[in-house]
């Protein structure tokens, strides 16, 4: 399924609301990747953060799942169940995901060589010529799931199938900033130097996270990337530009 698959209808919308620990709850909305199971998320997700429920301290949205922290009992805030209870008339409101719209970014990357040491790699797994890659990997948009692992960190998808593609034997300790890197019809994009197991394609010179900019992450939950293939040239011209 691609970035532009529809999310379900209201009416076929399911859940299950689950503890997790004793200040944290889950509202599922699935076992399996999905762009319309994602759109739904964010949408439940916006939905919860609108209503401003008491006691609720964030509200956390990922590929199947939408996580809700609260604090309980004593300060004020709701039990367990209350909160169930709450969750469930809200969202049995219906789900607007149809009225969801994220941003449409470009992110120039950088393909192959020092900036992608794992693409040939990627090829011969997926039966294509590196450039084929290059091709699967940037033609559709992609959208972003969710933020996870590191500030920033973005993940995005779902690709083609032949990008089905499992994560490194072996995970490197150390993976640069900027780093587009793929596994299991997904990407990330590194927002700083991190350990980890994914496929390196290629890099963008883009800075993911600044502490300074408002919002300090580049992309956000519901945005559409379309990936712009690069030279290196072009890529040491913009990051000069981000220093």
């Amino acid at each position: 399924m691609n970035a532009n698959s529809e999310p379900p209808s209201p009416a076929e919308t399911s859940w299950r609301i689950l503890p997790q620990g004793d200040r944290c709850l889950i509202v599922s909305f699935g076992d399996q990747i999905d762009a319309g199971v994602g759109r739904t998320c964010l949408a439940a997700a916006g939905k919860l953060r609108d209503a401003r429920l008491p006691g609720v301290t964030d509200v956390v949205p990922s590929f199947v799942a939408v996580a809700v922290h609260y604090r309980p009992g004593a300060s004020g805030g709701p039990t367990y169940t209350q909160l169930a209870e709450r969750i469930g008339q809200l969202l049995s409101e219906g789900i607007a995901a149809d009225a969801l719209g994220g941003r449409e970014i470009d992110i120039p990357v950088c393909y192959g060589g020092e900036h992608g040491p794992d693409l040939a790699e990627v090829a011969e797994a997926a039966g294509l010529t590196p450039e084929g890659v290059i091709a699967l990997h940037s033609q559709p948009r992609s959208m972003v799931f969710m933020l996870g692992f590191a500030p920033g960190h973005a993940y995005l998808g779902v690709h083609d199938e032949k990008l089905n593609i499992p994560r490194r034997a072996s995970p490197r300790t150390a993976v640069p900033s900027g780093a587009v890197a793929v596994a299991n019809r997904q990407t990330v994009i590194y927002p700083n130097r991190l350990p980890g197991g994914w496929n390196i394609i290629g890099a963008t010179p883009l800075t993911m996270f600044d502490p300074a900019r408002d919002p300090a992450a580049l992309l956000q939950p519901g945005d559409s990337v379309r990936f712009v293939p690069i030279g290196p040239e072009e890529f040491d011209r913009i990051r000069g530009t981000q220093a």
